[in-house]
């Protein structure tokens, strides 16, 4: 035990717990952000780190879908059809990858980190099309119209293979992918629903990704104890300060690290366009980037509120677009105190 408690270990701590705080006040997927965040901390290869933060995810999903489940808040038939879509593909993803780089332990690693970096931009560009349509929603009047609405068998398939795809190779892509594809299918779906709906059919899906990627790569506990022990803790005390933060920056800042993460992995990886691997790695681009989306993307958004009627700035925030009882309590207070 003692060979385990090393500086490692306590950086593997204090990412899990940061990343938990993240997860805890936006619900956002923790797979996005952890395993980045594990592969720039230089703690094991691509495949070790995806391994372990896909076991990890697996222990802490289970709380989040038993307590929504205990609520009521899934749609199980909705959730049976992704599971059944998701599951063979996220047992299979991680067999598809190592056949794919040849057995080579380094041709892995290059493609893993292609693969997340790729990823990455992807969830990045789905959680932003997801404000996109609750904008459009909030606008609209579609609300909570539609809790259970008839299920598309053949369609919601397809999005559990992608999303099993995607979380058997590179443990991105259970919350935010999953999500603006329910969104899409579904509109009428609750955002309570949504999420409760997410969390079930994500147990079944991460656990047979991370069972796949055991049975290949081995479970490395160096990685896994700390994340554990830091994730949690850090899920909890975000999930309680929630009500306090301004989490409308929060989830733009998201889009902005997703990013920059995504394009920091692929040049690191060596993709051709961007670098040659980690011994020519181009942080100022990286940087120049990440400022520019700081500056161009509150722009866009301004000119996309601008499109639908509302003002440059202010409400909805992006954290309330996501709140299904927004307008329904701003109407409210709208109301004269005596009627």
């Amino acid at each position: 035990m003692a060979d385990l408690i090393t500086t490692t270990f306590f950086s593997i701590l204090a990412a899990g717990f940061i990343v938990g705080i993240v997860v805890g006040l936006t619900g956002m997927g923790g797979g996005a952000l952890m395993t980045p965040a594990l592969i720039f901390l230089g703690v094991g290869d691509a495949a070790t780190v995806v391994t372990a933060d896909l076991t990890a995810a697996a222990i802490y999903k289970t709380g989040g879908a038993v307590t929504h489940a205990r609520e009521g808040s899934p749609n199980i038939s909705l959730a049976k059809w992704l599971i059944i879509g998701s599951v063979p593909l996220a047992l299979l993803g991680p067999w598809l990858i190592h056949a794919a780089a040849g057995g080579e332990p380094d041709s892995l690693d290059t493609l893993l980190k292609e693969c997340i970096g790729f990823a990455l931009l992807f969830a990045a560009a789905t959680y932003a099309l997801r404000l996109y349509i609750n904008l459009r929603r909030v606008r609209s009047g579609v609300g909570e119209a539609d809790p259970n609405p008839p299920i598309r068998p053949v369609a919601t398939l397809l999005v559990g293979a992608l999303g099993g795809l995607l979380v058997g190779v590179t443990s991105v892509g259970s919350g935010s992918v999953i999500m603006i594809a329910l969104l899409m299918l579904y509109p009428g779906l609750s955002a309570v629903k949504l999420v409760g709906t997410d969390l079930v059919q994500a147990v079944p899906l991460v656990l047979a990704a991370a069972i796949s990627n055991i049975v290949i790569n081995g479970l490395d506990w160096a990685i896994l104890i700390p994340l554990v022990l830091g994730s949690t803790p850090g899920t909890i005390l975000g999930a309680k300060i929630a009500p306090k933060v301004p989490q409308s920056f929060i989830r733009r800042g998201i889009v902005v690290v997703l990013t920059m993460s995504g394009v920091a992995l692929l040049d690191k990886a060596g993709w051709a366009p961007l670098g040659a691997g980690e011994d020519e790695t181009h942080p100022v681009l990286i940087a120049v980037i990440g400022l520019a989306m700081v500056v161009v993307v509150p722009v866009i958004w301004g000119f996309l509120r601008k499109e639908q009627g509302l003002p440059f700035m202010g409400a909805p925030t992006v954290a309330e677009l996501e709140n299904p009882g927004w307008k329904r309590r701003a109407e409210s207070r709208a109301q004269p105190s005596g009627e």
